[in-house]
């Protein structure tokens, strides 16, 4: 299969900064310490937030995705709070997944408390599949766009507590994953924050609930830390033995 300078393994979409940190960072830094390429691609600027600004999250993803170690991260600037669906977007989110040509997709699941993840999750859902038309033409720096169709789609879990379908043993880069989050400090709860706008994420306890929410998910795994993750599709197994292996201990 021929590859290109920028495909990754693994290409993650978030609605805004930090949807992808908040949700599956362990995970996208367990595929990284596999030796595997990772992007990640906000489709806003999450200009419309309470706290911080476009310019100050703009820094806080940049410096994120230089702790975590994304080979890149893209922000596509479609609108916080003015996400659409319209041939315009779906035809940008198409752009990025021909130019990183990725394996496994990562997306904001099809149900959720804001409106811009839902919205996010039905394009990145739309534009997986069409990227694989070849008779859709798209152009990336003057050049016509091969096809290319992602082999899977995963959605994260956020803040609605959904039933996973597949849970990723993060026990070994959870705490890792934490830098990641800290990186948008306007987003979450400091000392000295009293006199800031309360939000939900902003709440002193929240980054606690992030945590007691993995340790819930490994528990069900018999491991320290879990990540959730849902599938739009029945999972096909090729190998038996390599999905269900025996016990490394009787």
């Amino acid at each position: 299969m021929e590859t290109t300078p920028e495909q990754v393994y693994a290409l993650a979409f978030g609605a805004h900064p930090d949807d992808v940190e908040l949700s599956i960072g362990a995970t996208l830094l367990k595929i990284i310490g596999e030796g595997r390429r990772v992007a990640v691609c906000d489709l806003t600027r999450g200009e419309m937030g309470t706290s911080g600004t476009a310019e100050s999250r703009k820094l806080e993803a940049a410096e994120a995705a230089r702790l975590m170690g994304y080979s890149t991260r893209e922000t596509l600037d479609l609108g916080d709070s003015r996400l659409f669906y319209n041939e315009e977007n779906l035809h940008a989110l198409i752009r990025v997944i021909r130019r990183f040509r990725p394996f496994v997709v990562f997306a904001n699941p099809p149900e959720e408390r804001h409106p811009d993840h839902p919205k996010a999750s039905r394009l990145v859902t739309d534009a997986v599949y069409y990227a694989g038309l070849r008779q859709l033409e798209t152009l990336y720096e003057g050049r016509v766009q091969e096809a290319w169709r992602p082999q899977h789609l995963l959605y994260y879990i956020q803040y609605k507590q959904l039933p996973p379908n597949l849970i990723v043993d993060v026990s070994g880069t959870f705490e890792e994953s934490r830098k990641g989050i800290r990186a948008f400090a306007s987003q979450f709860w400091q000392e000295g924050d009293g006199s800031r706008p309360a939000t939900l994420i902003k709440r002193k306890e929240f980054l606690g609930s992030l945590e007691a929410r993995a340790r819930s998910l490994g528990e069900q795994i018999g491991t320290l830390y879990g990540e959730g993750l849902l599938t739009p599709s029945t999972t096909a197994i090729s190998s038996f033995t390599a999905t269900f292996p025996e016990p490394r201990h009787q």
